[in-house]
């Protein structure tokens, strides 16, 4: 044992009194209350990034509109089943402007965050064709996906995709696809945890696939525009955020308020439902369902079932944010870039004490600076660094829970370390770097 920047006593007796089996494969909850225990005892404080929580003020204009809804009395009347007409129609001009995608108010369905929608997709995607009742996850993924899966009893396979990028992506997503179980293919983009993001030519090639065998693409832009490489914050200008949905009329995109927007307490989010897709009639719907149309099976059934809708003030709230981005009054990307500059700064300090950078190229491009990285450090893995690094202060999560095939990997997430902790993060990584160098 050597002198650590954490009481090492206390840190051993808050992991066994916490009575997680493996604290490298501890859940992200899990890990957060650990060291919310540790902090209390020792009054120190953590470099905390183990969640991927948004670390910036919410968006006053959604604040404001929910305020004036609220003295309105809506907080009185059920919401509609699908949204509000003002967010819908402030939804259509969002992915026409940021996207270049055509859609319709009725295919845009609010849902309380974009976890609901996630799950509501994967509960009725699955059930349109009896043959088809699997997820394929392009690796690494947000863990609560695959959680969902295990709740609502569905199945899923997946792949780490940072070993299959570019020409080499459609003969592996083939290998899947071609033996006909598969409903939907899940990813992010830009990715959580790796910040890998898919380039047009993947995305060319995941809607061929989808086209060819059938399968509904499901998009998460939950970091929508965060790949700082390209400016995507203006309206109707090109360049627009990558997506999918520019290659295949077969797709749900599902868009948080939480990162893009700063608004993550109000759990709102938009899910997208592809014209095509919306009015699919597949007649083994009916297994579960009064109806057999696509569109009517989600809203009346999944997300009727599940929350009787989103709330209302949080409506207002999103429309009013996205009215404000459509008219390009409120930049959103720029409030955002914050995360993407402490990346740059905090990967640096890792990299000068020896750690490195686990995913760090799309394709032949290094990665955009953004709201996660990954490090490593050598001769550790991924679950053996994590409980090591808590007597150093310094908090973040395994990659062995997210899919990843990069077993020595660790996921960083910036929004939560403030600038003036940055001292504290670079003095407890040296210390780090001197007692572990050449061991």
């Amino acid at each position: 044992m050597k002198e650590t920047p954490i009481n090492y006593d206390v840190v051993k007796r808050k992991i066994l009194e916490s009575k997680i089996p493996n604290i490298g494969k501890a859940t992200i909850r899990e890990i957060k209350r650990l060291i919310n225990e540790i902090e209390c005892e020792t009054g120190q404080r953590f470099i905390r990034m183990e969640m991927g929580v948004p670390g910036l003020p919410a968006v006053e204009i959604g604040v404001q509109a929910e305020i004036e809804a609220l003295k309105k009395g809506v907080a009185a009347i059920y919401p509609e089943i699908d949204g509000t007409p003002e967010l819908r129609n402030e939804t259509v001009r969002f992915i026409k402007l940021f996207l270049d995608v055509d859609v319709n108010p009725e295919n845009c369905i609010p849902t309380v965050g974009s976890m609901q929608g996630g799950y509501a997709t994967f509960m009725t995607v699955n059930r349109m064709y009896k043959e088809k009742d699997t997820t394929l996850m392009l690796d690494p993924c947000f863990p609560v996906h695959k959680q969902q899966h295990a709740v609502i009893g569905t199945k899923f396979e997946a792949f780490d995709v940072y070993e299959y990028r570019g020409d080499k992506l459609k003969d592996k997503l083939e290998s899947y696809l071609k033996k006909g179980n598969i409903a939907n293919i899940m990813y992010s983009n830009p990715n959580n945890p790796s910040w890998i993001c898919f380039t047009e030519k993947e995305l060319r090639i995941i809607a061929e696939m989808a086209n060819k065998y059938n399968a509904v693409v499901i998009e998460d832009l939950a970091y929508f525009g965060m790949d700082f490489r390209k400016d995507y914050s203006r309206p109707g200008i090109p360049p627009y955020q990558p997506s999918v949905a520019k290659y295949t009329d077969n797709f749900v995109l599902l868009i948080s308020s939480s990162k893009a927007f700063s608004y993550a307490g109000q759990r709102i989010g938009m899910m997208i439902i592809s014209p095509k897709l919306f009015s699919t009639v597949a007649p083994d719907l009916k297994r579960y369902y009064v109806s057999d149309n696509f569109g009517r099976a989600m809203l009346y059934g999944t997300i009727y079932s599940l929350s009787a809708g989103t709330a209302h003030t949080a409506q207002y709230a999103m429309a009013a944010i996205l009215k404000a981005v459509n008219d390009g009054s409120y930049n959103f990307v720029d409030v955002v870039k914050e995360y993407g500059e402490k990346a740059k700064i905090m990967k640096q300090m890792f990299l000068d004490n020896g750690f490195t950078i686990v995913y760090d190229k799309d394709e032949n491009e290094p990665i955009a600076d953004g709201f996660y990285f990954t490090f490593a450090y050598p001769g550790f893995t991924g679950e053996e660094l994590l409980e090591e690094l808590l007597y150093y202060g310094v908090s973040a999560i395994s990659l062995a829970i997210t899919g990843s095939s990069r077993v020595e990997g660790m996921r960083a997430c910036v929004s939560l370390v403030n600038r003036n902790q940055f001292a504290d993060l670079e003095s407890r990584l040296k210390k780090f770097n001197e007692n572990h160098k050449g061991i």
